[in-house]
């Protein structure tokens, strides 16, 4: 006789997502993108599924399933990388080089300073910081060699004039 009575777990898709016809999940989707992607709602730090759910007629369910689906991630780890991929863009723009890291958090919709650099730490290894500072050196070597490409050319000309 057995000691334990082991069995395997049976994984089965919640009975929701078979409700959900691939017409529906790809109308949901663009919806969802149009949300996310035009109108820019995950900066908002108070923007929930439920809000996104209300504003698209649907729930909250379904708005959980399509992002399952399609981003093979919950809402909160799918709001936070639309976030982190916006911080980033931003602490590459040398117009944003006098923004703080908490200005930054705020205007891509992180609540707190603490918050968003876990989830960027999380997602590219690095906290915004450091992404910041390497990305300004990359850059200033990028300025330097095209400066160099700029005189050389330059010296090749006034030589050609001679």
């Amino acid at each position: 006789m057995a000691k334990y009575n082991l069995t395997e777990k049976k994984v089965k898709a919640p009975l929701y997502r078979a409700l959900l016809s691939p017409k529906l999940v790809e109308e949901l989707y663009l919806q969802i993108m149009q949300k996310f992607v035009v109108e820019k709602k995950y900066r908002d730090p108070d923007y929930s599924a439920q809000k996104l759910a209300e504003e698209l007629g649907t729930n909250t369910r379904y708005i959980s399933a399509v992002i399952n689906l399609r981003f093979q991630d919950n809402y909160s780890q799918m709001v936070n990388d639309f976030r982190i991929r916006d911080a980033m863009y931003m602490l590459k723009d040398r117009h944003n080089a006098d923004k703080t890291m908490e200005e930054i958090a705020a205007a891509v919709g992180f609540a707190n300073r603490q918050s968003f650099y876990a989830a960027f730490y999380r997602r590219t290894g690095t906290s915004p910081r450091e992404f910041r500072e390497s990305n300004a050196q990359e850059l200033k070597g990028k300025m330097e060699k095209r400066r160099a490409k700029i005189r050389s050319a330059r010296q090749k000309k006034s030589k050609a004039e001679e």
